[in-house]
């Protein structure tokens, strides 16, 4: 039968059950190496029928560790990030560690109230995708300078002391201007995002270097200057069809910029693919549900969040919080062709 208690059981509970010492129902309770496996098992046993919870705030604070990692998304609309994020709890899952999500909603200001809240939770590291708002990481800095690791994925800057995994921007750039060139179109229109996050600046960068080596102009009244969205995607479409020479394609910058130019093409009875093409950026689960199927560039998410985690990890067991050894992950961008761009 199980003990009945007004109180909550304790490792010396477990200890006078067992007739032996509490640091050594400790030791086996943490799986200590010099706890025979006959002893781990019995110990386990009598917490089990004893009804006993660890308490995790004395542990953490014996270990100086709380197994408790903090992420921070841009947007939980976005399944790009939730896909993310699969892969970090799936890692953490197996490494015994718990996952914190804050959502910063594109904003610096809550970045810095999520940021707050992990320090005062006393999480063992953060992993981060920047708001597109945010030019200034000092925030990041100051609590990497407390003594808490970060790694940055999808969204970073420049600053190489933060660790990060990334897919190769520019290269999806390059494939997606590519594919559209492919596909017979002569005029590709870029809609951009924030030039000071490197993502989308390297997105850029892959479409210039597409139009170069396939021997077409670069024109600057092609790049419109978006801010992520539905409706930035619309205003670039209105734009464009207003040149004297419209364009007869875009690459979007991502996923929802697209939709936006597909919404927009479909209310001017612009003709998609045949009158004109349409890639964008993520492979969000909506692009194959929309019509037509919007091709777009896979960022191998889950990969994404299990390489983040297993930097954050390392970091963590060596006790370090600089990037010293410069680690990155660069993940191969995956083109997927589907309706909105296949003439």
């Amino acid at each position: 039968m199980s003990k009945s208690t007004s109180r909550n059981t304790t490792i010396q509970d477990i200890a006078k059950e067992l007739n032996v010492t509490a640091a050594t129902v400790s030791r086996a309770l943490n799986n200590h190496p010099r706890i025979s496996e006959a002893t781990r098992q019995a110990v386990a046993e009598v917490a089990d029928r004893l009804n006993y919870t660890r308490n995790r705030v004395a542990s953490s604070l014996r270990s100086g560790k709380t197994n408790v990692i903090g992420v921070i998304i841009p947007s939980a609309k976005i399944n790009f990030f939730g896909s993310v994020v699969h892969g970090i709890e799936t890692m953490a899952n197996e490494r015994g560690y718990n996952v914190l999500i804050y959502q910063s909603n594109e904003d610096t200001e809550y970045e810095k109230k999520g940021i707050q809240a992990f320090l005062s939770a006393r999480v063992d590291g953060i992993l981060a995708s920047i708001a597109k708002d945010t030019r200034d990481i000092s925030h990041y800095l100051d609590a990497r300078d407390k003594g808490v690791p970060i790694v940055f994925f999808d969204r970073t800057n420049d600053d190489t002391s933060i660790p990060y995994v990334v897919v190769d921007d520019y290269k999806g750039g390059y494939l997606a201007t590519e594919h559209l060139i492919n596909q017979g179109y002569k005029r590709i229109a870029h809609v951009s995002g924030q030039q000071h996050l490197k993502i989308f600046a390297e997105r850029l960068r892959g479409y210039k270097a597409a139009l170069k080596a396939y021997k077409l102009p670069f024109e600057k009244e092609l790049v419109f200057a978006g801010n992520v969205s539905i409706e930035s995607g619309k205003e670039a479409v209105k734009h464009f069809l207003s040149l004297p020479e419209p364009p007869d394609a875009i690459f979007a910058v991502e996923d929802f910029t697209a939709l936006g130019v597909i919404k927009e093409l479909k209310e001017n009875k612009i003709r998609i693919p045949e009158q004109f093409g349409v890639v964008g950026f993520a492979n969000e689960e909506f692009d194959e549900h929309i019509t037509p199927a919007l091709t777009s560039v896979d960022q191998q998410t889950v990969t994404m969040g299990k390489e983040a985690f297993n930097l954050i990890m390392d970091m963590i067991n060596k006790k370090v919080v600089r990037n010293v050894d410069n680690k990155k992950v660069i993940l191969e961008p995956l083109l997927q062709p589907r309706a909105s761009s296949q003439r």
